[in-house]
């Protein structure tokens, strides 16, 4: 397809209203405007998408893998571009390329493998999400115990020195080990500092939050809980206006009225915005994996450690929103939101992702009516296209 088009279905939805019988107008990979069909110029050549719907490519900021690849096992430009391609199939169009908790030099190696890939415009990359080694002992979750530690002054400057390379650098640290002065030099760098695998107190949450952080990891997952006397971690995430939360809406990590009920009790403007934490198996037939010498298995829609810890998650981004819509109940309109337009503002990135309004990367993903994947494209470019059913 060129790079001008006008694009068709019987809905699209421009992240904010639903247009019936409407035309995506792509120039130069962006969006130039979305109309009503009978309001497009005369002699404009229409492309029928042959799908139910358009909506705004889903933002994923979350992802340790796909495509048979971990970034931990092969931290590389060309580790990340397999990531990406595995995760376009299921309307994923920018992603965080996710490293668990690992070595210096393993960490070192993920940066710039991730400063290449911007350098290069690998499709779908975004920037990376480096998850750990700052976390909290009892609540590592799957992260190796071994490699977890407290922030030092050199690793700050590290975290610094990599976002001047990157579009996006999220990390992932806990209060037990990250001060709230480190986490103040961190978003004053313009990096996002996510909270999570912690015991923190809400007191303590709020804290941080009120130092720079502006993020919440897997929310419920890994963290101090909600309980009657202590809001714990949980209760910040919800009730903090300017934290948002990340959510792994596959029945496992979270179940399905716990996400309904926080849905609800979120205040903004912060959202919950859902995450995959996918990890190698996506787009793959595997059944298990290594983590940092560890079995990973999958079995049911689950990935575990031999202990039956949840490892990740099995999960795609389209089958998060059929998720949300069809189990949890949510307006499909929320629920592509969620995968879209709120994970694109805690990245800072709501300016050219997620919505359609003119200017914004033509990043388009292509729905049937039952919600599967029919045609993705990445700033205007098509990327996947589904086979033919029959």
């Amino acid at each position: 397809m060129s790079d001008s088009f006008a694009l068709a279905a019987p809905w699209i939805f421009d992240g904010e209203f639903w247009l019936r019988d409407a035309v995506l107008m792509v120039r130069d990979g962006l969006v130039e405007a979305v109309m009503e069909r009978y309001q497009t110029p005369y002699a404009t050549q229409i492309t029928e998408s042959g799908a139910g719907m358009l909506a705004p490519g889903f933002v994923d900021l979350q992802v340790n893998g796909g495509g048979g690849v971990m970034l931990n096992d092969r931290p590389s430009l060309e580790s990340i571009e397999t990531i990406c391609k595995a995760h376009a199939q299921f309307g994923t169009t920018a992603l965080l390329a996710t490293l668990i908790t690992d070595t210096p030099e393993i960490t070192a190696a993920a940066v710039s493998a991730g400063a290449r890939a911007t350098a290069m415009r690998v499709p779908g990359f975004l920037g990376l999400h480096l998850e750990g080694p700052h976390l909290s002992i009892g609540r590592k979750g799957a992260h190796d115990p071994q490699l977890i530690r407290p922030m030092t002054e050199a690793d700050q400057a590290a975290l610094i020195a990599a976002r001047r390379e990157l579009r996006v650098l999220l990390t992932t640290v806990a209060p037990e080990s990250v001060s709230p002065q480190q986490i103040a030099a961190l978003a004053g760098a313009g990096i996002i500092v996510s909270l999570g695998h912690s015991d923190a107190s809400h007191a303590t949450a709020v804290a941080h939050a009120d130092a720079g952080a502006s993020v919440v990891t897997h929310l419920f997952n890994a963290m101090s809980p909600l309980t009657g006397r202590e809001p714990g971690l949980v209760g910040a995430a919800l009730d903090t206006s300017g934290l948002s939360a990340g959510l792994i809406a596959d029945g496992f990590h979270v179940d399905p009225a716990t996400i309904a009920i926080a849905v609800r009790a979120k205040r903004g403007p912060g959202h919950i915005f859902l995450v995959t934490d996918a990890m190698a198996t996506i787009g793959t037939g595997m059944t298990s994996f290594l983590l940092n010498g560890r079995t990973i298995k999958r079995e049911g829609g689950r990935l575990t450690l031999e202990d039956g810890t949840l490892a990740g998650a099995d999960l795609d981004m389209i089958s998060a929103v059929r998720f949300m819509h069809k189990t949890v109940g949510l307006e499909l309109s929320e629920a592509l939101r969620m995968a879209s337009l709120y994970p694109a503002e805690a990245a800072g990135q709501a300016e050219r992702l997620g919505h359609f309004t003119p200017g914004a990367a033509a990043n388009i993903v292509a729905l049937s009516n039952n919600l599967d994947v029919r045609g993705v494209w990445i700033e205007g470019r098509k990327v996947f296209v589904a086979a033919e059913e029959g």
